[in-house]
């Protein structure tokens, strides 16, 4: 699909070239966000005094608790998002259970316990066995079929087993046969539960988006008969007063967007800044990260134009230009490039310097280098892909995987996710992130991938280079569907790797790691029934009101 239109360029106005478009939609947001005002009426002062009440009666119920009813809170209270208040607190109570040897008494052939009891250690690094789950298989190494009539307990199965590693095969046979037996039962059982078995099949708690699963769980919790009316009303309270922090956040950064004026400027490519802080606020949601929040956000808003001009728009010679200005660095080489690239290219690096002045107070000017040369190495990637396209070359896997893990953006979105972040963040972190681990090439796969299944068709349709569908399917000889089943193969290694990264002992703490978690989450949800973020339909629209509009109802 192609266009006609006018070369805009400081060499010669007047030249036509042919270039591609894909007509990307609007954002169906309008000024929704730059216009934003409180509607809340929220008693700030009063809510605040509450929440402090409330944090510590559940602080003292946690500790005081122990056993099966320990359990039970601990997941609530993480699964209600408001685990950030009472990380101490968590810690200490994970440590004892991690300790803490089964007894032989009738309660620990309890598939709901044991099976919690791994997750939650698992999804806080503790490298606990397995084996455990061999006692609810039968004389023939099959799961036992009278499991299907505990519901709770398959379902908290299917739950663990997600948090899986290579070669714990008992692991992927549970997600099989729970699978296959939650399908069959789903129809027959009570709210609240019915409700959690039909998300948990089509979304995995582990490969949820935190904040979207903490919403959809309060709901499920007070429905709970059982529940503990403190805790509930901390999180209600909790989740109200910081999504008031995120829409003042999306306000701010709305702003900043409406004033370069890209929707006008450059027309051609996606104006998604909602999607983009949306997308964001999977990597982390908590009041702490606001200004890494942010500086993300606004980075991966540019890296969306970024890839719209690689993609879309360039042609071959304005982006060798481009690719080499970007490569400098320097604001003097701008004139050699047509006006529309001198509007962004202008605009990129007033969003670097705006950073670094923002964080060389704390001492952390050193950042923005490691953040300037990953975003350099995805510029080249998108380069190579550009000449791909524009020779109508296929090329094999290996050599296909090598620039489009790359063009995920997920090393760049990795490192750039730590320059707001705190004193954890060292040099060495950033020399981590490049030595790519397996940890950010995991997530790369996980992104390149579901991205490739979800938008190849879309994408073949409009120009663009092939993916890695078309890639495989011209090397192996093979169906797209046998191809895609292949991939998503691929996609289920690629979380066993994350898996394996965040146990004990990691190679960097957990709060950095959890970045590289949460992107690969967001894949996982924005890409689930398409692409969500390129084409924004009713899910991701429900998802944008439940975090940024809706309040939850106290």
């Amino acid at each position: 699909m192609s266009i006609q239109v006018p070369q805009i360029s400081s060499q010669n106005a007047k030249s036509q070239v042919m270039r591609r478009t894909a007509n990307f939609h609007p954002s169906v947001w309008g000024d929704r966000f730059a216009n934003y005002t409180a509607e809340d009426k929220m008693n700030h002062a009063r809510d605040l005094k509450e929440l402090k009440a409330l944090k510590e009666e559940v602080g003292r119920k946690l500790l005081a608790t122990a056993g099966p009813i320990q359990l039970n809170l601990i997941d609530a209270i993480q699964r209600l998002g408001v685990g950030y208040h009472f990380e101490r607190e968590l810690e200490q109570a994970l440590q004892h259970l991690y300790n803490e040897k089964y007894s032989d008494d009738d309660t620990e052939d309890d598939l709901y316990r044991i099976s919690l009891r791994f997750r939650l250690l698992r999804q806080h690094g503790y490298n606990v066995s397995c084996d455990k789950f061999n006692m609810f298989k039968d004389d023939k190494g099959n799961f036992k079929e009278s499991l299907a009539s505990d519901a709770l307990g398959m379902l908290s199965l299917y739950e663990a087993a997600h948090l899986g590693v290579h070669g714990e095969d008992i692991l992927d046979e549970a997600i099989a046969f729970t699978t296959t037996h939650l399908k069959s039962v789903a129809t027959h059982l009570s709210n609240p539960l019915k409700a959690q078995v039909r998300h948990a099949l089509r979304q995995p708690l582990h490969r949820g988006l935190p904040r979207l699963e903490h919403r959809r769980y309060i709901s499920i919790y007070q429905d709970d008969a059982s529940h503990y009316k403190a805790l509930l009303t901390l999180a209600k309270l909790d989740f109200n007063l910081v999504q008031s922090l995120h829409k003042k956040e999306l306000c701010e950064i709305s702003r900043w967007w409406k004033d370069l004026d890209f929707a006008r400027k450059l027309p051609f490519a996606r104006d998604r800044m909602v999607e983009c802080y949306f997308w964001i606020l999977g990597v982390y949601f908590e009041p702490n990260y606001s200004l890494a929040r942010r500086i993300l956000t606004k980075v991966i808003a540019m890296t969306s134009i970024i890839d719209d001009i690689y993609d879309v728009y360039g042609t071959p010679e304005e982006l060798k230009l481009f690719t080499e200005v970007i490569e400098r660095w320097d604001e003097s080489s701008m004139d050699q490039l047509p006006e529309y690239m001198q509007t962004f290219f202008g605009a990129l690096l007033d969003l670097y310097n705006e950073i670094e002045k923002e964080i060389a107070n704390e001492g952390w000017s050193y950042r923005v280098q490691y953040a300037k040369e990953a975003m350099k190495i995805l510029v080249e990637g998108y380069y190579d892909e550009s000449k791909w396209f524009h020779e109508n070359y296929i090329p094999k896997m290996e050599e296909y995987m090598r620039v489009a893990l790359v063009t995920s953006g997920y090393t760049m979105l990795t490192t750039v996710s730590f320059l707001g972040m705190d004193n954890i963040v060292t040099k060495e972190t950033f020399d981590w992130v490049f030595s790519r681990p397996k940890i950010i090439r995991a997530s790369e796969i996980i992104g390149r991938f579901m991205d490739d299944i979800k938008s190849h068709k879309f994408e073949q349709e409009r120009g663009h280079a092939a993916s890695a569908v078309e890639c495989y399917m011209k090397q192996h000889g093979l169906s797209e569907q046998e191809v895609c089943e292949e991939l998503y193969r691929q996609v289920s290694n690629a979380w066993k790797d994350i898996n394996e990264e965040c146990l004990n002992p990691t190679a960097v703490p957990m709060p950095l790691l959890m970045r590289a978690l949460n992107l690969a989450r967001v894949i996982d949800v924005v890409y689930k029934e398409g692409d969500g973020y390129t084409h924004v339909g009713n899910e991701m629209k429900q998802n944008v009101a439940a975090l940024l509009i809706d309040q939850v109802p106290i």
